[in-house]
């Protein structure tokens, strides 16, 4: 097979230029794209675990706990055990998190916008359908 016919290759060049250009966003509020990536998740459930933390964000818990140290020592959230589970700890937004958070998310999103500013809703749908049977394809 041409190494042109390779969806897997083009689905990778999407996912890198769609990084870099977050990542270029994202530098305006000291923010790497896993961090802001824990912050979204973070405050989609607060008090959520490292353990669960990095299964959202698709990443090591070894690299989720470096993650959480830097954002700890940000003061963009706060960690504190669990009320029954005394050695876990639970994740919260503090109130910088939230204001960095906001900002950064309105960035991020721009960036999503304009990856399909060239598409029409349906196809955006389509898009999204069918990258979704992909990952189906594949489960």
């Amino acid at each position: 097979m041409n190494l042109d016919e390779r969806v897997g290759l083009v689905i990778k060049r999407a996912e890198q230029t769609m990084i870099r250009a977050k990542s270029h966003a994202l530098e305006a509020f000291d923010l790497t794209v896993p961090q802001y990536a824990a912050l979204l998740a973070i405050s989609e459930e607060s008090g959520v675990t490292a353990a669960e933390l990095a299964r959202r964000c698709l990443v090591t818990p070894q690299t989720m706990t470096t993650i959480l140290k830097n954002l700890s020592s940000k003061a963009l959230i706060d960690r504190r055990p669990h009320p029954t589970i005394g050695h876990v700890q639970q994740t919260f937004l503090t109130a910088d998190g939230q204001r960095v958070l906001k900002k950064a998310d309105r960035a991020a999103i721009a960036v999503e916008q304009q990856l399909v500013q060239s598409m029409s809703e349906g196809e955006r749908r389509d898009l999204r359908d069918l990258l979704e049977r992909c990952i189906s394809n594949l489960e």
